[in-house]
């Protein structure tokens, strides 16, 4: 049957795809609309899965507070000039919005926004958006009360760094300021309890062996090591730093000052951990030749 330019226009914007892949789509199933739906989805389907073995490391952070509960979720993708995509943005915050709803990641991988299962839309969109996208992680934190900070934000509630800070008494001003204070300083821990033991036994060592060279009676030595470790504790521990509002406090004194308990924090930044790629100029020029 002949194809108007009509049903392929229609097409088009119930799908996204091209002129000519539409137009295929409905030669194919003979100007069945839902058919070709699912023909493009089946063609975008095996554009993703071409894609998924690149790697994922730019994207956004979305935050999202309801009463005394946060939730921080990160999304990938391949470059920084997705985390700017409208299409992108107002998925990353449907999935957050839907993260409040859910335990972990795995949970809300199936969770359903515009209702499609999370896997599934971020599917579509590797195939409509043509870059490998990914749901990385999830954090959620519950308290008295819940703040949060976006830094570099692309979009409200959304952007490079996403804080959250959970807290008994205090105000959400205060608690705002603790989260950007996180943003910057990026603490290890809440406290020295909350710390890796193996972090600190590796700091512990080579203190003691940077103590050992200065050939000082083993008093002073053991006298050396304790300041040190102190100091050391003190830097990457949120309650024990200096908090960048005043310098003349400690977070924990801040708190304090403030009224408030600060029992828990989430920091997630786009991209950490992730070994990134690296290619020269004229190998990625070839590599967007090839497409």
């Amino acid at each position: 049957m002949a194809i108007t330019a009509a049903q392929v226009k229609e097409l088009r914007e119930m799908t996204g795809a091209g002129m000519m892949d539409a137009k295929k789509a409905l030669t194919e199933t003979d100007g069945d609309m839902d058919a070709a739906v699912d023909w493009l989805r089946t063609k975008g389907l095996a554009k993703a899965a071409k894609k998924s073995g690149r790697t994922a490391a730019e994207g956004l952070v979305a935050v999202k507070v309801e009463g005394g509960t946060g939730v921080a979720v990160e999304v990938n993708a391949e470059t920084d000039f997705v985390a700017k995509n409208a299409e992108f943005q107002d998925m990353v915050s449907g999935i957050a919005e839907a993260a409040i709803s859910v335990d972990d990641v795995e949970a809300l991988k199936t969770a359903e926004v515009a209702g499609k299962p999370v896997n599934d839309l971020i599917t579509d969109k590797i195939a409509k958006i043509g870059e490998n996208m990914t749901l990385r992680r999830m954090a959620k934190i519950e308290g008295g009360t819940v703040a949060s900070y976006i830094h570099n934000a692309a979009a409200p509630g959304m952007g490079q760094i996403g804080v959250l800070v959970a807290m008994t008494g205090g105000d959400e001003a205060f608690g705002r300021q603790v989260a950007m204070h996180i943003a910057a300083a990026n603490p290890q821990a809440l406290n020295v309890d909350d710390l890796d033991a193996s972090v600190v036994e590796k700091e512990r060592q080579i203190q003691i062996d940077i103590a050992r060279q200065s050939g000082k009676p083993e008093q002073v030595i053991e006298k050396m090591i304790e300041g040190r470790m102190r100091k050391f504790l003190a830097e990457i521990t949120l309650l024990g730093q200096q908090f960048v509002v005043n310098p003349d406090l400690t977070v924990e004194k801040a708190a304090e000052e403030a009224g408030a308990t600060i029992t828990g924090f989430v920091r997630l930044q786009v991209g950490e951990g992730i070994e990134k790629e690296e290619e020269d100029f004229a190998a990625e020029v070839a590599k967007a030749a090839q497409g």
